[in-house]
């Protein structure tokens, strides 16, 4: 009798605080190049910021690894490069990340629906036993059809006939939608990961509307940024690759205007998804994240791509919309990386966190975004290379031991390498205390 009558007494409780669905996007290759975050002014993305007056906005957050795979591998398996020996692309994630210790293995232990589509983990593997269902990426063209790896980069091709639905990510949008939608007395972890805009950078020829070749501007650059650049970073910078051969071609505008319409066409995805989320009947109880693998370079510093440490490589969006936790319309200037995604989600869906997870925990930021924070955001590209970021600096350690350090205040754009002034040799050294004692070697 006295069971029956503290059931009841807990029932209501239970029903007023059912757990949270998560709808988690994936973007792969989005740098800050978004509407809100205010870097590219030429940047259209009406549905990402749509997201970000939902929720929480994280302005000064930044990958674990600044490549594809070891970036993954570390956000959803939970552990460090300099734990599991993932550092670059090619590294094989899934001999770094045992079945059952990905993030989405938690929800199904947890008795979530757990679904997925598009580029999660990277070559979009994953391990079965971690996901209820799986969206068959053999359903559409990865690119569209025809469309090869550097068209809209190197090469001026364009495809007048492309369509929509004939690049996967539509698709997988639609697979995460209907799921989304669907009757169901479990709560939702779906993952969806949009590939665009990754090479190559080509969308629907509607997507170029908004960018006219003749009115692209060039990022703020300089000619001479490498001078007070160590060689590991000039040698990672590789001025003589991809910046030599845009400087002879001349496609450096191009080469941003195609980036710039297939960030519209991603934003395009994002806007079906919101949209579904609104009609879904848990959408007054969905946390939603959205984050990049890392970020993307413009020729800043002689660079292209991300495979480097500098603040375009690593900066990302990073948005976050906790039901009753986060505030429409906020802000977090806090230095954070990738590596919370995994902490916060579970403590937000009351899940136990895995023992093995590194990383920190968000809630105090997404209850109140201006609290106190003594976390910096750790970036790391092979084996003793290190990115620290403050709220106000930037600080580099190479595997030499050479090194550079910016202040944001002054200079956001990391022109003035200030590592050599021996003023700063105590804020560097607070610094470096942030960066690993050992590190594992690297297993390919």
């Amino acid at each position: 009798m006295r069971f029956l009558l503290l059931l009841v007494l807990l029932l209501p409780a239970a029903f007023a605080n059912p757990r949270p669905s998560v709808l988690m996007i994936a973007v792969d290759d989005l740098n800050h190049w978004v509407g809100h975050l205010d870097r590219n002014p030429q940047a259209r993305t009406p549905n990402i910021d749509r997201l970000a007056k939902m929720g929480l906005s994280f302005t000064n957050a930044h990958c674990a690894v600044p490549a594809c795979e070891p970036s993954r591998c570390a956000a959803l398996g939970g552990r460090r490069p300099w734990t599991t020996g993932c550092y670059y692309n090619g590294d094989k994630w899934k001999t770094h990340q045992q079945p059952g210790e990905g993030l989405s293995a938690q929800f199904m232990k947890a008795g979530y629906r757990v679904a997925g589509a598009g580029k999660i983990y990277h070559g979009m593997q994953f391990h079965p036993e971690e996901w209820d269902s799986y969206l068959d990426k053999s359903v559409a063209s990865l690119n569209g059809k025809g469309v090869k790896k550097y068209d809209g980069y190197f090469k001026e091709k364009t495809f007048p006939d492309l369509k929509d639905d004939d690049l996967l990510d539509w698709h997988s949008v639609g697979y995460c939608v209907e799921r989304m939608l669907a009757d169901d007395d479990r709560p939702f972890f779906l993952a969806c990961g949009l590939y665009k805009p990754h090479l190559p950078f080509v969308a629907p020829r509607k997507y170029y509307e908004d960018f006219p070749r003749q009115q692209i501007k060039l990022p703020p650059h300089r000619d001479d940024d490498l001078e007070d650049i160590p060689a590991a970073g000039v040698k990672m910078a590789k001025p003589g690759g991809d910046h030599a051969k845009f400087l002879k071609s001349g496609r450096w505008e191009a080469a941003i205007q195609s980036y710039l319409a297939t960030v519209a066409y991603t934003d395009m995805n994002v806007g079906r998804l919101l949209d579904a989320l609104a009609k879904s009947p848990r959408r007054e109880n969905t946390i939603v994240v959205l984050w990049s693998d890392h970020g993307w370079s413009f020729g800043e510093k002689k660079h292209w791509r991300k495979f480097a440490l500098w603040e375009e490589t690593t900066r990302m969006p990073y948005l976050w919309v906790v039901p009753g936790v986060t505030r429409p319309g906020t802000r977090s200037d806090a230095p954070v990386d990738l590596m919370s995604l995994y902490p916060t989600l579970c403590r937000q869906a009351g899940i136990e966190v895995p023992e093995h997870v590194d990383g920190h925990d968000l809630t105090p930021l997404l209850e109140k975004p201006d609290a106190g924070w003594d976390h910096v955001a750790i970036t790391t590209h092979g084996r003793g290379n290190h990115a620290v970021r403050s709220a106000t600096h930037r600080y580099i350690r190479y595997a030499d031991g050479s090194e550079e350090l910016y202040d944001h205040r002054e200079d956001p754009y990391e022109w003035n390498n200030l590592a050599r002034d021996p003023a700063n040799g105590k804020l560097i050294a607070q610094l470096a205390a942030h960066l690993p004692k050992t590190e594992a070697t690297r297993k390919k």
